[in-house]
């Protein structure tokens, strides 16, 4: 709610201007949160909310869902994005006598086709010929530019209560560290993995009628698509998601001004990147999740809002890429042109 509230504010929009909220969520109790979270935010009670569960990808393909509301005529504002609490997720069981708990549900009908995230990203850095020592200085790398960003990243973050308007988890991660890391499972290690994390983040989208009457940032949605692949390596699936976006655009990759890549373990960033021959020096210009953590339903949003921030400061072209569990990939275009 303190979220939708900033970004209100933001936009000089007042809470009844807006249409929907569609909000994704990984790991919560159901209920609906978009509806909580829109009455929290004082939105008006006709604003019925949608949540929707598409595991990692959820925060970007809110905002495909909302574009596509704006696009039919049914909206002209629409709040998109995500939030998780891994911190206060509930405890789910299995039916049985007694009853299990469990943390994942099943993202596909085969077992043999379903690994954890971690064996997934290892077998994705083995076929990849990524090593740990490449997938370490990829995350020593994600730490120290969140660390020398840190005053364009706390102009993305809303303060709530007393807590510090920064990212506190960004640290000086080293080698040396990295070396004495716990391994999770073959390459993949504590070092170069993200962390489970609490957070929300969305993006306020308009109809070109609301922006050009409310003089709103000229940012436009250029294309976005989700892309089902192999369910045994989910890692890889964005690279289906962004040739197709930047096929839809008549882009290459090279033409792209940034690219934010998430980085839920550092062998699928390093893999999709080169993959599809993003340039690295585009990529993640401040960070990315390996800096900053996790939150399942949000992440996609968080990118989303990174490229919101630095288009923002000069025009360009901007890329938003994010694997979820079960084989799935999302990608997004963002472009602000010159004046």
């Amino acid at each position: 709610a303190p979220v939708l509230g900033s970004c209100l504010t933001d936009a000089a929009l007042r809470p009844e201007d807006v249409d929907e909220v569609i909000l994704s969520n990984g790991i919560g109790g159901g209920g609906n949160p978009a509806r909580l979270a829109a009455l929290a935010a004082g939105l008006p009670e006709r604003v019925a909310g949608l949540s929707i569960d598409r595991q990692c990808c959820g925060g970007l393909d809110a905002i495909l869902i909302g574009q596509a509301l704006i696009i039919s005529g049914q909206a002209d504002v629409v709040f998109a994005g995500g939030a998780e609490s891994h911190s206060k997720r509930p405890i789910r069981m299995w039916p049985g006598s007694p009853p299990e708990p469990y943390e994942r549900p099943p993202f596909t009908p085969w077992p043999d086709r379903d690994p954890e995230m971690s064996e997934a990203a290892d077998a994705l850095a083995e076929e990849r010929a990524i090593s740990r020592d490449a997938q370490n200085a990829w995350a020593v790398e994600s730490h120290a530019k969140a660390r020398a960003s840190a005053h364009v990243l706390a102009s993305e973050i809303v303060q709530i209560g007393n807590e510090a308007k920064v990212d506190p988890f960004a640290r000086n991660l080293t080698t040396r560290l990295c070396a004495r890391a716990k391994t999770i499972c073959g390459t993949i290690t504590a070092a170069n993995t993200a962390v489970a994390a609490d957070g929300a983040a969305f993006c306020l989208i308009v109809s070109e009628k609301i922006a050009k009457d409310r003089g709103l940032h000229g940012i436009e949605i250029l294309a976005g698509a989700t892309v089902g692949a192999a369910p045994e390596r989910p890692g890889f699936a964005p690279v289906a998601a962004i040739e197709t976006v930047l096929s839809q655009c008549g882009l290459r990759a090279t033409e792209l001004d940034q690219a934010e890549i998430m980085e839920a373990y550092a062998a699928q960033a390093i893999a999709c990147v080169d993959a599809v021959g993003i340039p690295p020096e585009i990529v993640n210009p401040q960070g990315g999740a390996l800096a900053r953590g996790h939150p399942i339903g949000a992440s996609g949003a968080v990118l989303a809002v990174r490229l919101f921030t630095d288009l923002g400061r000069a025009p360009g072209t901007g890329l938003a890429a994010i694997a979820g569990a079960g084989g799935l990939g999302t990608a997004l275009v963002l472009r602000r042109s010159a004046a």
